[in-house]
């Protein structure tokens, strides 16, 4: 089952800023700045209408943040973009030539960032079993990059068959989603296993703290890869601590650029230093 390509190709590599803008426009121009060094392809961000989104159990419980406390909802509110906030984004993006796309949670949102005619959608995993949603992103014909985190086959499958029927083209990405994820619980060959089974473009979007499952993801034929990241892994937000800052992101990006030299053409030879040691080892 574990094979590796014969020739490797850099994945697509989308950098998640999801909420980790903690709101800032400021951060979140940081952030892009980013990922636009360590030549991330793309930048991603989160959607959502919180008077959906939130429960109504939680909207108005207390919540210390760094703005002094408040209800849940206001605190969602708050770290939401508006259209205008999107637009220097993309503004923004464009000037720093990274495509910039986004996740909506709700058909409000999605709606909302149709508006601002991205070239990707993304179906967030815990979005997968939300058929309407799914229908709707399906609809727009745009390449989507589908997460399989907390679903089994009959989830994906389903999903996957609104988006044949609407011939919608798309990436599924292999998911755990666990923030931070261990290691442990990873189950990489769930890439292959995917692949084989849907025979579609497959990819990887990790939670885990380390660089090496987003390697080993690429050398089990990951596409794309979608890692989280931050400018400071102790920042306020629940997704910081399983977001990679800047040492991640150049460890990581530095290997992926080594892969192709490390793996090989795959023909057997002997090369000149390996020549000069035989002179030296051969008695006979």
């Amino acid at each position: 089952m574990f094979l590796l390509m014969s020739k490797f190709k850099k994945p697509f590599m989308i950098a998640e800023i999801g909420i980790n803008h903690n709101g800032s426009v400021k951060i979140a121009k940081k952030l892009i700045d980013l990922a636009k060094k360590y030549n991330f392809d793309a930048v991603k961000f989160q959607k959502r209408d919180p008077d959906i989104c939130v429960p109504d159990s939680q909207k108005n419980l207390i919540r210390a943040t760094p703005w002094g406390e408040l209800t849940y909802l206001n605190y969602k509110k708050k770290i939401e973009f508006n259209y205008s906030q999107y637009q220097q984004l993309i503004k923004y993006c464009k000037k720093k030539k990274i495509k910039i796309f986004c996740s909506a949670w709700d058909l409000n949102s999605q709606n909302f960032i149709k508006k601002l005619r991205f070239s990707f959608n993304k179906a967030a995993s815990a979005m997968l079993t939300n058929i309407d949603l799914i229908k709707t992103i399906a609809k727009e014909k745009k390449h989507t990059f589908i997460s399989t985190g907390m679903s089994n086959y009959k989830d994906i499958s389903k999903a996957i068959k609104i988006f044949k029927k609407n011939r919608c083209n798309f990436t599924l990405l292999h998911c755990v989603s666990s923030y931070p994820c261990k290691e442990k619980d990873l189950n990489l060959i769930l890439i292959q296993k995917l692949k084989k089974k849907y025979k579609c473009k497959i990819g990887y979007s990790g939670h885990e703290a380390g660089v090496s499952p987003s390697i080993v993801a690429c050398l089990l034929g990951a596409e794309v890869i979608e890692r989280h990241i931050t400018l400071d892994r102790t920042m306020w937000g629940t997704d910081q601590a399983a977001s990679l800052s800047e040492e991640g992101i150049r460890n990581l990006m530095a290997i992926i650029k080594k892969i192709p030299d490390i793996i090989g053409d795959g023909n057997k030879k002997i090369n000149k230093v390996e020549k000069q040691m035989l002179k030296k080892f051969k008695y006979w």
